[in-house]
């Protein structure tokens, strides 16, 4: 029966395992009695009976302990309030079970420390030298036509990560979700992992733990056994140990601005205390009467809430090793939350970095949608700002997009390389890498929306030479631009389809196969593009610091030039690129020191690869030219069709 033993004022939240049993602590402020029931050493034990009550503090958290309940138990809440009676599940619940559908499914008993982590050496990367890859995990890898791929598909991709180049991954939203299939962002219970992503029975983990360890031994360590990664959380945690184990950092994307909407969810957090319901949702124990994208708003005024969603991230941070959050939509926790949301925003961030100081905490933040500006959010909290560290910001992504869909519309059509210099850097932070840019990501490229990059370049056919050099065009300017790139899946091998997170609509998923086969010349070339140029950005410095001039911008030429540099450093780069159709031969542009400069990446090398007629500056020139736009040297170029040249100052 339960009882109060091993009961303190620590005691975490939900379900944890203790010597000879769990305690259980769950917060019911309005209940008359929260009982707990479930199936505990293979028996099951329900009801409302004394001996499975809870007992209530003067705040309202129930507690018990019930000895003999052990790893894999399942169990619910049976709450009984003002409006009604019947089981909830545990808001902090590490997993749920699949004993039936969601929601009416069960919650499961598991160990905080089960999983054998191999990180302890892993420091997450400066800032400044990050390239982030975003993915959904559903669509990423499936392993069959119409099935989800799982957290243990995405294992199987860390080779291919790696060799891309990029050293952060982050996944769409990855908790329980209120719908299947989902893109994430209707989240219904906030620590366990989204049921499709987990991988089921021995048979089906066995090929899954063989690539395990085999990454494992590569890496000089013993293998993992089957019950290592059985459990849900277990799943998650071995991805992430992984791609630790091979130099990528992981980032969550968490959504702390509203939940799902739990329609005909009658277990969810919505009434959690079974309050009364009324009209205007003020009843709710965890949300506002205020919505965004078919969700609500968490009351972030009570304390109480405030700690349940900064508990998720810590659990996230101590349990997960995660290296960072991407907060989706934090413009419209504000708008949301006027009283409450700054103050929240600063006791997260501050939270955090107490926790693991080189946490990445990067805000989502459209300053069309909240009056702040941008500079208070990436603000230290001790001078009045939110704490964040960066920012997702949409000008170069913007201008880019709009530069190819101008460029798509033939030679003679004006394309705008002014707001594309302009953009290089966010002229509204107060550092270059404060900004994460893209060209692609989950919102811009779904179906329906804007088409991916080839299709915008030539919307006729996005396998064209015009598709193809217009996207080369665009990734490479995105990699030689200050900030912290990102990446959306497919866009490093040339994929053209909208994007949607169903993976049963085979019309738009990534395409693997091309790729894998080599069928598709052009995604191979494309890849290996995007691979030299990530190569590029690690293997000069300036490529990756705050410095940026672009000195050169012609409209009407297509052409724009900007210069990179550390100061006092002499790692000087030039990056030339165009959207003009023809290439230009003897261009003149300025360089910042007279003598030679190696041409140390050209796209057009990577039509055909390698292209037999490839237009370049064979492998350097000399800046023995006079003075030219603020330089004192300028050098005659060539610059190849919708191309981009970078060169780098020879030592």
């Amino acid at each position: 029966m339960l009882s109060q033993s091993h009961i303190l004022p620590t005691t975490p939240m939900g379900a944890n395992l203790v010597n000879g049993g769990a305690t259980f602590r769950a917060w019911a402020p309005r209940a008359t009695a929260v009982y707990v029931n479930g199936i505990f050493l293979g028996a099951p034990k329900t009801g409302q009976t004394s001996d499975l009550l809870m007992a209530q503090d003067v705040r309202g958290y129930w507690t018990g302990f019930l000895p003999g309940a052990g790893d894999g138990d399942l169990y619910h809440f049976w709450v009984v309030g003002a409006g009604s009676s019947g089981y909830k599940r545990d808001p902090y619940a590490r997993e749920m079970a699949g004993d039936s559908r969601f929601p009416t499914c069960s919650c499961l008993i598991r160990s905080s420390t089960a999983y054998p982590w191999h990180d302890a050496a892993f420091v997450t990367p400066d800032f400044s030298n990050m390239i982030v890859y975003q993915l959904h995990v559903g669509t990423y890898a499936p392993m069959a036509p119409g099935v989800a791929s799982t957290f243990l598909d995405v294992i199987g991709k860390i080779e291919y990560l790696v060799a891309l180049g990029v050293n952060v991954l982050q996944p769409l939203p990855i908790d329980e979700l209120e719908t299947d299939p989902s893109m994430g962002y209707n989240g219904a219970d906030y620590f366990s992992p989204d049921f499709p992503y987990v991988v089921s029975g021995p048979a089906a983990l066995s090929g899954y733990l063989a690539t395990i360890n085999r990454l494992l031994a590569a890496k000089g360590f013993p293998p993992l056994a089957l019950e290592d990664i059985a459990p849900g959380p277990a799943q998650l945690k071995a991805m992430v140990d992984l791609c630790h184990l091979y130099g990528i950092a992981v980032v969550f994307d968490v959504v702390y601005n509203h939940a799902g909407g739990f329609q005909g969810d009658d277990q969810s957090l919505y009434f959690w205390d079974r309050a009364a319901n009324t009209s205007d949702n003020n009843q709710s124990l965890y949300f506002t009467g205020q919505g965004l994208a078919g969700g609500l708003s968490f009351a972030l005024w009570n304390n109480d809430v405030r700690e349940f969603i900064i508990n998720s991230a810590r659990y996230y941070v101590t349990e997960f090793h995660v290296d960072g959050f991407r907060y989706d939509e934090i413009s419209a926790l504000l708008s949301m939350n006027e009283g409450s949301g700054w103050s929240f925003c600063s006791s997260l961030t501050d939270t955090l970095r107490f926790l693991k100081p080189r946490l990445l905490q990067n805000a989502e933040y459209w300053p069309s949608e909240y009056r702040a500006p941008r500079s208070s959010l990436v603000a230290p909290t001790n001078s009045g700002g939110t704490g964040f560290d960066v920012l997702q910001h949409d000008g170069l992504r913007m201008a880019i997009r709009a530069a190819v869909a101008q460029a798509s519309e033939g030679q003679n059509a004006s394309v705008d390389f002014d707001a594309v210099a302009t953009s290089l850097a966010a002229p509204d932070l107060p550092h270059a890498w404060q900004a994460v840019t893209c060209i692609e990501n989950h919102d811009v490229v779904e179906a329906g929306r804007d088409p991916r990059i080839p299709a915008l370049a030539d919307g006729l056919n996005p396998r064209s030479w015009y598709a193809r050099s217009r996207s080369r065009f665009a990734t490479g300017v995105l990699l030689t631009a200050p900030g912290i790139p990102q990446l959306f899946m497919g866009q490093e091998f040339l994929a053209a389809n909208p994007w949607n997170c169903d993976p049963r609509d085979s019309a738009h998923l990534i395409g693997w196969q091309g790729l894998e086969t080599g069928s598709d010349q052009a995604m191979v070339d494309h890849l290996r593009f995007t691979q030299d140029l990530i190569r590029l950005r690690w293997n000069q410095p300036a490529l990756r610091g705050e410095q940026v001039n672009p000195f050169h911008v012609h409209n009407q030429n297509r052409v724009m030039a900007f210069h990179r540099w550390l100061p006092g450093a002499g790692n000087d780069v030039i990056v030339v690129a165009t959207l003009a159709e023809t290439t230009w031969y003897n261009y003149t542009i300025g360089f910042p020191y007279p003598g030679p400069w190696l041409e140390v990446f050209n796209s057009d090398v990577y039509d055909h690869w390698v292209n037999p007629l490839v237009a370049g500056n064979g492998g350097g020139i000399s800046a023995s030219g006079g003075p030219l736009e603020g330089f004192p040297a300028s050098a005659n170029v060539v610059i190849p069709a919708n191309g981009v040249v970078v060169f780098a100052r020879s030592a």
